[in-house]
C-alpha cells in the first residue's frame, strides 16, 4: 500500500516538474506590448460584431469601437442574431449620437440553420456582407458585443499583425473579477486556458498547437478565405480555437493577454461560472466519456493529490507532494497579480480546480440529457461517444 503511495507521490512531482520547466511557459504569460513602430500604410478593417440580446453592453462596446485611435479605415458590422431586446436599436442610436451612421451597418440574422452554432452562423451572414460594406477591408476583426477595447486596441493589433504577416492575432479579455465567486473563480479561468492552449506554442509556426479568444480576433480576410471562411467551422462551439486552428494552416498565428481590452459581461454568482464551464467543458472533451475519464483522473493527480500527499505520515510522500503543491501555487501567481487578487490565494487552486473538475461532469451530464451548449435560449449539443 505504501508502494503505491510513493509511486503516486513520485508521479505528481513529476507532472508539476514537467509543467513548470517545460509546458510552453504557459504560467509566466504577461500583456506583451504590441510593436512601437505601425505600417507605413494602415490597412481598412472591418469589424463584424454577432449580437443576441446585449442590449445592457452593446452600447458601451460599439462605442468603444467608434472611438478607436486608428489611422485607417474601420467600418463596423452588426448582426442582430433575432434579439427580443432591442439591441439593434441601441447601436443606431450610439452610431447617430457620435456622428457614424456611415461607419455602422447592422443587419438583422436569418433564423439559424441546421449544423451551424448560433454565433458561427451570425459571424458568417456579417463576413458575406463586407464585399459590399467594406471591400478594401484587409483585416476582420472579430469583436463580441459585450467586449470593450481600449482607444489603441485597434493600432496594437494591427501592428501586430502587419509586422508577423499574421493569418491571425488574438488577445485574451480581461474578464470581470467584482465579486468573491469572480475573484475566486475566474483567474483560474485563464490559467487552465493558457495549461490547456500554452501561448508560447500556438506562436510557434513550427507546432500544431492553435488556439485564439473570441472576444478579440484580428483575421487577415486573405487567409480566412483560403480557410473556407467561417463555414469551415459552423458546427463548433469553442469557435476562436476551431478558428485558430484552421487559419494557423495557412500562416503564423498569435495569442497573448490583454491590457485593454475587457469583457462587459460578468458571472457573479458562483452558479454563473458553474453554467460557464459546463456549457462547453465536455466539448473540449470531443463529447468522449472515456476522454472524460482520463480527463478527471489527470485532474486529480495534478491538482487535488498534492494536498491530500502533503498530510501523509510518511515524511517522503509529504515532501514529494508540499513540492507538487508548491510549485502549483508557484505557477498560479502570475495569473492572480494580472487579476490583481492577494497571492496568498494560489495554494488554495486544488479547491478551485474541484469546482472545475465537477463542472465538468456536470457539463456531460447534459449532453447525456440532450442540453449540451446551452446559451441564450438555444441548446447545440452533439453526440456522446
Amino acid at each position: 500500500m505504501m508502494e503505491g503511495v510513493i509511486l503516486i507521490s513520485g508521479l505528481v512531482l513529476g507532472i508539476w516538474v514537467y509543467l513548470v520547466l517545460l509546458h510552453g511557459r504557459y504560467w509566466l504569460e504577461r500583456p506583451r506590448k504590441a510593436p512601437a513602430d505601425g505600417p507605413k500604410h494602415w490597412p481598412e478593417v472591418c469589424a463584424v460584431v454577432p449580437a443576441r440580446n446585449e442590449a445592457p453592453v452593446v452600447g458601451e462596446a460599439v462605442r468603444s469601437l467608434l472611438r478607436q485611435d486608428y489611422a485607417g479605415t474601420l467600418r463596423i458590422m452588426l448582426v442582430d442574431d433575432q434579439s427580443s431586446d432591442g439591441t439593434a436599436d441601441v447601436v443606431r442610436r450610439v452610431a447617430a449620437d457620435l456622428g457614424a451612421t456611415e461607419r455602422v451597418r447592422v443587419i438583422a440574422g436569418k433564423p439559424l440553420p441546421e449544423g451551424w452554432t448560433g454565433k458561427m452562423w451570425a459571424v458568417h451572414q456579417g463576413s458575406a456582407e463586407i464585399e459590399d460594406f467594406s471591400a478594401g477591408a484587409k483585416y476582420v476583426w472579430l469583436t463580441d458585443a459585450d467586449i470593450a477595447h481600449d482607444a489603441d486596441s485597434l493600432r496594437g493589433l494591427v501592428a501586430r499583425a502587419e509586422a508577423g504577416n499574421l493569418a491571425l492575432t488574438s488577445l485574451m479579455a480581461r474578464l470581470k473579477t467584482d465579486t468573491f465567486a469572480e475573484r475566486m473563480l475566474i483567474p483560474a479561468y485563464v490559467y487552465f486556458f493558457q495549461m490547456l492552449y500554452p501561448f508560447a506554442w500556438v506562436n510557434d509556426p513550427k507546432k500544431k498547437m492553435a488556439g485564439a479568444a473570441g472576444g478579440c480576433m484580428l483575421v487577415q480576410r486573405k487567409a480566412l478565405k483560403a480557410a473556407g471562411g467561417i463555414a469551415a467551422i459552423k458546427h463548433a462551439l469553442i469557435d476562436d480555437c476551431a478558428l485558430g486552428k484552421v487559419l494557423k494552416q495557412h500562416g503564423p498565428i498569435w495569442l497573448g493577454l490583454a491590457d485593454g481590452v475587457r469583457s462587459l459581461r460578468g458571472y457573479p454568482a458562483w452558479g454563473d461560472i458553474w453554467r460557464l464551464i459546463a456549457r462547453s467543458a465536455f466539448t473540449q472533451l470531443q463529447h468522449s466519456l472515456l476522454i472524460l475519464a482520463g480527463c478527471v483522473l489527470g485532474l486529480a493527480l495534478t491538482f487535488l493529490a498534492p494536498p491530500l500527499l502533503a498530510i501523509q505520515p510518511d515524511l517522503g510522500v509529504r515532501v514529494f507532494g508540499l513540492s507538487a503543491w508548491a510549485l502549483m501555487a508557484l505557477t498560479y501567481l502570475p495569473t492572480l497579480v494580472y487579476y490583481r487578487q492577494p497571492v496568498w490565494w494560489a495554494p488554495l487552486l486544488p479547491l478551485t480546480a474541484l469546482f472545475y473538475l465537477a463542472a465538468t461532469i456536470d457539463s456531460a451530464r447534459r449532453h447525456l440529457m440532450g442540453r449540451g451548449g446551452e446559451w441564450k435560449g438555444r441548446v447545440q449539443a452533439q453526440k456522446v461517444v
